[in-house]
Parts: structure tokens; sequence; C-alpha cells
């Protein structure tokens, strides 16, 4: 199996196992004498973190989900830029923690055009998406019981965010509904989005889920 110069995302509702099994992707890369570069989405560079702290600080319930979905957009468009494609022309592989994939799921649960956020990711990566997209699929409760998370006494049974190491913010504190309409959207994502995609069940323990992983990279790089 050849990872080299290849653009593989995780990506799948928080409490999925994502941070698990890119780690293990690492090792896999190094053990096939690879090098790895990691991409966050959103962040990942200077200006993407910059853009980052306006999505984890602003209250999203004020913020009009076009605006949203285009701060996404542009985090990424930087990223693309000054991290990913590089990497993959020095012949590295690229592993990404999200990208155009989770604005498909979040934003387009939250109301924005799916086929708007699809003309936006091209406009902003051109034609650098991912060669293999992992979605890590999980209940949205077994997803809160990983996290820690309680279900929230207003509005709801409380939220999920999708940024790795965020306190509470107005993503987490949208209603289990919204969350449930998430896991949906990336459960099908394989049907509209224009790169491969498999989603794999990340409800078992984390050897059984990694088999599955190497077994979806073994069919698209074989």
């Amino acid at each position: 199996m050849n990872l080299a110069g290849k653009y593989i995302v995780v990506d799948g509702p928080d409490g999925a196992g994502k941070s698990v099994q890119l780690d293990r992707l690492k090792e896999l890369v190094e053990n096939l004498g690879g090098e790895w570069v990691y991409a966050r989405d959103p962040g990942g560079t200077d200006i993407g973190d910059r853009i980052r702290h306006v999505l984890l600080g602003y209250d999203l319930s004020q913020m009009d989900v076009r605006c949203e979905t285009l701060l996404f957009m542009a985090s990424r468009s930087q990223l693309v830029a000054e991290v990913v494609r590089p990497a993959l022309a020095a012949g590295k592989t690229v592993l990404g923690d999200r990208f155009i994939s989770a604005t498909c799921a979040y934003q387009v649960a939250a109301g924005f055009d799916r086929d708007a956020v699809i003309t936006l990711g091209r406009l902003a990566v051109g034609n650098t998406w991912p060669d293999l997209t992992i979605v890590l699929d999980v209940p949205v409760e077994v997803g809160f019981e990983r996290t820690g998370r309680k279900r929230s006494a207003k509005g709801g049974e409380g939220q999920y965010s999708m940024f790795e190491g965020a306190t509470t913010d107005a993503m987490e504190r949208r209603p289990i509904e919204y969350h449930r309409r998430v896991r949906e959207i990336f459960r099908t994502l394989p049907t509209f989005y224009p790169a491969p995609v498999e989603v794999i069940d990340a409800s078992r323990d984390r050897d059984a889920v990694f088999c599955d992983v190497q077994a979806a990279l073994g069919r698209t790089f074989a």
C-alpha cells in the first residue's frame, strides 16, 4: 500500500474516535517508511487559527449560517495553500482532521444548502480534495458518553462541538436533534461528496475500527 502523496481525512461526529484513529494512521505511515503531515480543520495555519478563534468565541446562534460556512471555507483555503498542497507535492501523506465533509454535515444540518457547500468548497480548495475521507459513525448518545458531555438543561439534551479541545460554545448548545441530523448527513456523504468516502462503524473497540480503516485504505490505495 502506497500512501505517499495522498490526502486522507478522518471525520465524523464528536466522540467517534477521530484522534485515536489519526494517531494509528500516523504510526501506519511511519511503518510504511513514509512521512506524514497533520492538517487540522478549521485552523492549522496562523491565519486559519485566527478564523478558528472567531468561530469558537462567537455566539453562533447570532451568526448567519452563510457567514459561518464562509469562515470555515476561508480557513480551509489557507490550509490547503499553506500546508496540504506543499506536503502532497513533497510526497508526504497528509492526515486531515475534518475538511469540507464536516461543513457538509454541520452547516447543512444548520440550514445551508448542500450543493452550495460543494460549490464553495471547489472555489476554496480547487482540485485539492481528499483521496479518501473516512467517516467514523457513532450514534449521538454514544458520542455523548465518550466525550463526557452532560445533557443540557435548556433547549435540548446537550451538544457537541466540532472543535477538538474547545470549551462550551454555541455549536455545543445546539439541540440533540441537530446532532442527529449531522450524523445522518455524514452517513449519506458517499452519495453526494465529490471525492471517495468510506463510512465505518466506530461504535466498536478501537482495534476493530482500525482494522476497517486499514481495509478501506487497501481498497482505495491498492
